[in-house]
């Protein structure tokens, strides 16, 4: 899989895309994460990236002029073929599990971190095909939903995490949170372990874990169980 950042603050996301779970699925070749800086193609001998928008009020706006260059920068490269231009934005569809197994599914994604303001509006409707928000509330940019976005696609290419299992067993698969985890010692400062765990019964350790995930997501997230 292919994911391209485009962003006018490339440092915000540079340094976390070099490590853990990102990093060795990038070494083993499972994805290619690239970051683009808005500010190469910019206006200007001064590279502007932004500028005030019409009819005024407060804040900058990103202009289209570099973002349609780095765009099209993108698709000339041999063997591109963009599957989803996605804008990190509040106003976009709010980004759960679903949209991240269907975006694993892809070969090459584009995430566009808008700043300041905003973008352009002849961005969003040109360009863009799928706009993203990871919450109700404002960022100062997009740049930390890309990284939200890639950490939670990354995680469930195959090959990326030791145990295939692992992901298809997380919060929010099957509309359901996670059961309690526990690791070694089985007893501490008194508090133990549930015995069930300890007893080598697999049907009984799954059974436990199944009804646990449903009792932890009624008390929890009653909405993901509906009806």
């Amino acid at each position: 899989m292919r994911i391209d950042i485009v962003t006018a603050l490339p440092a915000i996301v540079s340094g976390p895309l070099e490590q853990s779970i990102i990093k060795r699925a990038s070494a083993k070749g499972l994805v290619d994460i690239r970051v683009h800086d808005l500010r190469s193609y910019g206006v200007g001998k001064h590279r502007l990236v932004d500028d005030y928008p019409y009819g005024g009020g407060a804040g900058m706006v990103l202009k289209p002029e570099p973002i349609f260059r780095c765009l099209e920068a993108i698709r000339e490269e041999p063997y591109s073929s963009i599957d989803e231009v996605v804008f990190l934005t509040p106003d976009g569809d709010i980004f759960d599990q679903s949209i991240a197994n269907q975006m694993s599914l892809l070969d090459h994604v584009v995430l566009l971190a808008g700043h300041y303001k905003g973008v352009d509006q002849r961005v969003r409707d040109v360009l863009v095909t799928r706009e993203i928000s990871i919450g109700d509330f404002v960022l100062s940019g997009g740049e930390l939903p890309a990284l939200v976005v890639v950490d939670a696609v990354v995680r469930l290419l195959p090959g990326v995490l030791g145990d295939a299992e692992s992901a298809l067993s997380d919060s929010f698969q099957n509309h359901l949170l996670d059961a309690p985890v526990y690791t070694r010692p089985a007893d501490y400062r008194g508090i133990s372990v549930p015995d069930v765990l300890l007893s080598g019964d697999h049907g009984q350790i799954a059974n436990w874990r199944e009804n646990q995930r449903l009792r932890h997501t009624e008390a929890r997230r009653p909405d993901l169980l509906g009806d």
